[in-house]
């Protein structure tokens, strides 16, 4: 059996999508629907099982799965709204859900890939390699993700199975409907030019010019080309980049979609103030470390994946089908 926490979710019903891709349906979804948008994020793709996120941290402590044969767990359930104020809240799901997770995963030498952030490199001033001299919190969100970094960094040189935890990037594709405001921009932008024909992006700020402030754009596809490479690999274990390595502005998102749709107009506005001093002008992943553990998979570039997303939002409205 293999585990997916977070399986309704964006990237972890990626993941289940990947594992169908490849044959396997023993699998155990893990989530909260309290957000019921959700369900249509699974109900596209084929599991044994699904289990409510709380009786699942419950099952774990009671000792339920200790006889259950289970290959692999994909951490990826996790409040991941940046905006998200309250620390204890957010400490209970980042940090100790997580924890209980690895100390299960290590007394039973379970494979575990665990969803970490790049917001962890804060304002990205020191850089964006996988070391502390680069690393601070700007929100709670990111100190959530950073502390259990570094508390599996004290833990990894006596690990006896396999831990990888990825810094994601900017991730988009399908299944982020039910994201919202924390949606990527080309799922909002492609929403924007449906009910006005235009794209709107945030102005100048912070040395940028309108719709240059720039991010590592990763699709959601190379996100789980990622986690089975190592998942493949159980002899690595480690902190990891999941970016492309390049950076790209908003601008070329928004002309992707304006391209797509073959009109339309790009506006910009006023910069919010409440986003002064937490935002992140620049992101590029340092990929040195992903490719020196052999990674090799490539990323799809930026003009394609974003076509085939909007293809899919025309078609399914960014779902997948089930093929039965």
């Amino acid at each position: 059996m293999i585990i997916v926490t977070g399986g309704a979710g964006f990237i972890g019903s990626n993941i289940v999508k990947g594992l169908n891709d490849r044959g396997i349906d023993d699998i155990l979804v893990v989530d909260n629907l309290t957000n019921m948008v959700k369900f249509k994020n699974i109900q596209g793709l084929k599991v044994k099982d699904y289990m409510d996120k709380y009786a699942f941290m419950d099952a774990l402590k009671a000792g339920k799965f200790n006889h259950e044969k289970i290959d692999v767990i994909f951490h990826e359930g996790a409040c991941s709204d940046t905006m998200e104020y309250n620390g204890k809240y957010m400490m209970e799901n980042n940090f100790e859900y997580t924890k209980n997770v690895l100390h299960f995963c290590l007394d039973r030498k379970i494979q575990m890939m665990y969803a970490s952030s790049a917001s962890t490199y804060g304002s990205g001033a020191h850089g964006f390699r996988e070391e502390p001299a680069c690393e601070e919190a700007l929100n709670v969100y990111a100190f959530s993700k950073l502390f259990f970094d570094n508390y599996l960094r004290r833990l990894l040189p006596q690990a006896q199975s396999q831990v990888v935890g990825l810094r994601y990037f900017n991730v988009y594709g399908p299944q982020e409907n039910h994201k919202g405001k924390m949606a990527s921009m080309i799922y909002q932008m492609y929403n924007q030019w449906k009910a006005e024909h235009k794209v709107r992006l945030f102005g100048e700020y912070a040395g940028y010019g309108p719709g240059e402030h720039t991010r590592d754009f990763v699709y959601v596809k190379d996100v789980v080309k990622v986690n089975f490479y190592f998942w493949d690999h159980p002899e690595i274990s480690g902190i990891f980049n999941c970016g492309t390595g390049h950076a790209h502005q908003f601008n070329t998102l928004a002309k992707a979609v304006l391209n797509h749709f073959g009109s339309g107009e790009l506006e910009y506005v006023p910069f919010p103030e409440v986003l002064k001093g937490k935002y992140q002008s620049f992101t590029e992943a340092d990929d040195t470390n992903l490719l020196a553990a052999g990674y090799d998979g490539g990323f799809t570039p930026i003009e394609e994946a974003a076509e085939e997303y909007c293809q899919l939002l025309d078609k399914t409205g960014g779902y997948y089908v089930y093929e039965g």
